[in-house]
């Protein structure tokens, strides 16, 4: 493809077939000056490479089908974004016949998210439809894992240190007791017995996800929704979702459906933390027994330090603390390292997060263990 266009880019061979049709679909996003054929291509046999898919969605649609046609998924998605980015293509999206053109994705289903407000109503069902695959697709992918990792933590946090014989945990009082060996009778002395907790269908633990919903956090809202929906299904947790900006929204009473979670986001806007973090911090009523995840790039514009003393009052209540940059598979985002600063040194380390991790990251709050903090290095 680098070799292709015009008079063949000076190689002498010009590119044919199903080669140039594909250097076509790139050259309409990638390509230089000039004017774009009508599929995308270039006008005529200049040296120059032409970019453009026009104005027109029958064009842009020939575009998206050519580009499904010729590159697998994981290309046609990063394409996608780049003509949305570079070209400013997100109108083109309020169309129903365009959604139905285009490779569902995270990122696309934040820009749908991000034009919820300007969506005519003949496009929100087809909308919904396009978002409503991609959430399906991330809970069969997210969920059984989740689900189990915490099952797992919130059955070792429920662990007791006096329990009665039936309920012995053998493997970890033997392991706890191993220095008590004694040689003469072969046997281990057990002077602190570890068992199981009874099992209940009680709550044991409380998780508040406190989401970021400026336009920079696309991603995390809509990895946070999904995750939210999972966290709720689960008898043992209870779990409650708020969105913010400069405003507040609880829709914990929307986690059984994370697509009308994600339809009642509003990205974009400023952002008041504070304020966010107060409304979560009147929630809490067992506050031992409670994890914060707070998903923000930390660009507050609310009142600092009264942000940092009100982590700093959850924290000495007995609320585990976690704060994550990103929720999202493209690593740390641009973020305030002051603010970041300032949380570790309250121990709360703030840190991007993969929703591979999350769980894991998770397991370790409800255990109140030590997060498993990506290396940066």
């Amino acid at each position: 493809m680098v070799l292709g266009g015009g008079s063949a880019d000076g190689t002498g061979r010009a590119l044919t077939g199903r080669d140039a049709a594909m250097d076509g679909a790139l050259t309409a996003l990638y390509g230089g000056r000039g004017a774009a054929g009508p599929h995308g291509g270039t006008q005529g046999g200049g040296g120059d490479r032409s970019a453009g898919l026009g104005a027109s969605a029958p064009s842009v649609a020939r575009w998206l089908g050519d580009i499904r046609t010729y590159f697998p998924s994981s290309v046609v998605q990063v394409m996608q974004r780049d003509a949305i980015d570079r070209l400013g293509l997100s109108a083109l999206l309020l169309e129903p016949e365009m959604l139905e053109a285009v490779e569902a994705d995270v990122h696309l289903v934040g820009t749908l998210l991000s034009l919820n407000k300007a969506m005519p109503e003949t496009t929100k069902e087809t909308a919904r439809a396009v978002v409503r695959k991609v959430v399906r697709d991330l809970e069969n992918r997210l969920a059984t894992r989740t689900r189990a990792t915490l099952t797992g933590a919130l059955d070792r946090s429920a662990r007791v240190q006096r329990p009665r014989h039936r309920d012995i945990d053998w493997d970890r009082t033997i392991r706890a007791n191993l220095k008590n060996y004694v040689p003469g009778h072969s046997t281990v002395i057990p002077e602190r017995l570890i068992g199981y907790g009874r099992a209940s269908q009680s709550v044991k633990k409380e998780v508040v996800l406190c989401v970021d919903q400026s336009g920079s956090m696309a991603a995390s809202v809509v990895y946070a929704s999904v995750f939210g929906a999972v966290l709720a299904s689960m008898r043992s947790l209870r779990t409650r979702l708020v969105v913010f900006d400069t405003a507040v929204v609880d829709l914990t009473d929307d986690l059984d459906d994370p697509v009308d979670v994600l339809f009642g986001t509003q990205l974009g806007g400023g952002t008041d933390i504070n304020r966010a973090l107060a409304y979560c911090q009147s929630r809490i009523t067992r506050p031992a027994d409670t994890v914060v995840v707070l998903i923000s790039d930390l660009y507050e514009g609310g009142i600092r330090n009264e942000m940092l003393k009100r982590v700093a009052a959850m924290k000495a209540s007995g609320v585990q603390f976690v704060t994550l940059l990103a929720l999202s598979d493209e690593g740390a985002p641009a973020y305030d390292r002051g603010h970041a600063a300032a949380l570790a040194a309250l121990g709360a380390p703030a840190f991007a997060c993969t929703p591979d991790l999350f769980p894991e990251v998770m397991a370790a709050a409800v255990e109140k263990r030590p997060l498993p903090v990506p290396d940066t290095a």
